[in-house]
């Protein structure tokens, strides 16, 4: 994912606004609930050792032996955990020319029930360390173990619990390609947005089931930084508010408020972007953002420092919970 830049996005933004009406209308009718329950426990430490577990792979970057076995490995995973899984593989063109190899991951609980929620992550790779302090890096694969792996450690610790225990609804947890594949600083020509999110892009306009909806979507990226705080993003406020507050509301009533402050984000490009402007289903994003630092993302933000060493139990733990905490309490 990058930093958005209004000047390209804004005007994409407004028509989906347009089309849709703001989100944000009528959310105060969303906050007056049942009680909630308490969902399970998240186990923190089966996330963690998930999050490693890709990492053994080394950088999951298209087109490598490590992408397409870490690949394999999350299929098996997802149907090790009684997930029904669809797999969507196709060839796509990158920012380069270069033709990739897509695969879409999506582990489907209840998939007869039309009353449905995704959760997904990206879980490929960044090919260049283009954010290093060191040019040297600049065109090294990275580990990813906080930009995709933390999230899809997330999903793969969800399914586990939804296999022990269902939910009332549908759960997809979908797991995008390609979303790191964009063009990078290094690179001297154009820039295109939409060289980013490429496999949400496809999934977005290729949905594994004719005819699916959710409710809505919640993406998890970059979710295990020891100092990672949750900011509202710009455009899940914007396209989908009343889940913002929903989410945060859930965060801050389990005491975790700490990491899900009331506060705005800047805007990003991300797999929810396509989710909401294609696919038309509300989708946001949890994302951190460090406004003390000279990357919002965090000093190790496509870096080769990106690794498993900066992933912390606690901040996998709290999303997770927060998690948990929507999905079992959706009716």
């Amino acid at each position: 994912m990058k930093n958005l830049s209004f000047k390209y996005f804004l005007p994409l933004v407004l028509g989906v606004l347009v089309a849709c009406g703001n989100s944000n209308k009528g959310s105060e009718q969303t906050e007056v609930e049942e009680k909630d329950i308490m969902a399970p426990e998240f186990n923190a430490d089966s996330a963690y050792a998930y999050v490693k577990a890709q990492c053994d792979f080394g950088p999951r970057i298209p087109n490598s032996q490590a992408h397409t076995q870490c690949g394999e490995w999350l299929v098996s995973k997802f149907k090790e955990f009684g997930a029904t899984v669809y797999e969507q593989k196709d060839k796509v063109r990158g920012w380069d020319g270069t033709i990739l190899d897509m695969h879409n991951i999506i582990a489907s609980y209840k998939p007869e029930t039309k009353k449905r929620v995704i959760i997904c992550a990206h879980w490929d790779s960044r090919p260049w360390a283009d954010n290093d302090s060191d040019d040297k890096n600049h065109h090294t694969p990275i580990d990813g173990a906080d930009d995709g792996a933390s999230g899809v450690g997330i999903l793969l610790e969800l399914a586990r619990q939804l296999q022990m225990q269902e939910t009332t609804i549908g759960i997809d947890l979908i797991c995008f390609d390609l979303e790191d594949y964009g063009t990078p600083q290094w690179y001297n020509g154009q820039h295109d947005e939409n060289s980013w999110c490429l496999g949400s892009q496809y999934w977005s306009r290729r949905q594994h089931v004719d005819g699916y909806n959710a409710r809505f979507g919640i993406l998890l990226d970059m979710v295990g930084n020891a100092n990672a705080r949750f900011y509202q993003e710009y455009f899940s406020k914007r396209l989908a508010g009343n889940i913002v507050n929903k989410v945060w509301k859930k965060a801050h009533d389990i005491g975790v408020g700490v990491y899900f402050p009331k506060k705005d984000g800047g805007g990003v490009t991300d797999d929810h972007i396509p989710v909401n402007n294609i696919a038309r289903i509300p989708c946001i994003d949890i994302i951190p953002n460090y406004p003390n630092s000279d990357s919002s993302f965090g000093p190790v933000w496509h870096t080769v420092n990106d690794n498993f060493s900066n992933i912390d139990k606690m901040t996998l733990k709290v999303v997770g919970q927060v998690m948990m905490q929507v999905i079992y309490n959706e009716k």
